[in-house]
């Protein structure tokens, strides 16, 4: 489902990613792992074709993104990738069904079939009684909810997550982990972490480590 090959990446004059190889399994469950610094969340963010590399190809799905316009790119990501991140990235001012059907509305898709999707899959992930509530009434684990549903909207193929339970205590953090097996146990979802947390990582079939 990817495969990444030679991915370099600096800032300045810090070189944060070195010549990355690495090939993820459709319906394979990976976390990468790493100090801070190492260059997680700038690899899982080349790997969404939200950050270009220096040098280096990214392939999801036999699509090879480094060469795609940023117009294509943008279609693509919106289709295939679903992300959901540590601080949820929930918009404030619109509802719970709102905030999961806007990926849906960005895609062109109508708002009746949107609205529809977004009620299904908050139903799903029990917060069918929270549709109308603002992100300011809901608790972490809630929000990161509504996150997820949210990246699933569009039936995407790969879902990355940075950090997800960085932020929710220990039963949102456990109830979340076997959420994220269940999706990739029922839809056949390969997910890709970004994560400090053992415990998720002890739930993936693999842990990739990056070093500084």
């Amino acid at each position: 489902m990817i495969k990444v090959k030679g991915i370099k990446k600096s800032f300045g004059t810090i070189e944060v990613l070195k010549g990355i190889d690495l090939e993820i399994h459709k319906g394979e469950v990976v976390s990468i792992m790493g100090s801070s610094g190492a260059g997680k969340t700038t690899l899982l963010q080349i790997i969404g074709t939200l950050l270009q590399p220096d040098e280096g190809t990214v392939e999801i799905d036999g699509v090879d993104v480094s060469k795609l316009s940023r117009n294509k790119s943008a279609d693509f990501r919106g289709s295939k990738i679903g992300f959901v991140f540590q601080f949820h990235n929930l918009l404030p001012e619109f509802t719970a069904v709102e905030n999961v059907m806007i990926p849906a509305m960005i895609a062109s898709k109508s708002r009746d079939k949107s609205r529809a999707r977004a009620i299904e899959l908050l139903t799903m992930l029990g917060m069918d009684h929270r549709l109308e509530s603002k992100p300011t009434e809901l608790s972490g684990g809630e929000a990161q909810r509504v996150a997820i549903a949210r990246a699933l909207i569009n039936s995407p193929s790969v879902i990355l997550a940075d950090e997800p339970s960085g932020n929710l205590d220990n039963k949102n953090r456990d109830e979340l982990h076997a959420l994220f097996m269940k999706l990739r146990d029922d839809f056949g979802h390969t997910i890709v972490f970004v994560t400090h947390d053992n415990h998720l990582a002890n739930l993936s079939d693999r842990v990739i480590t990056l070093n500084a």
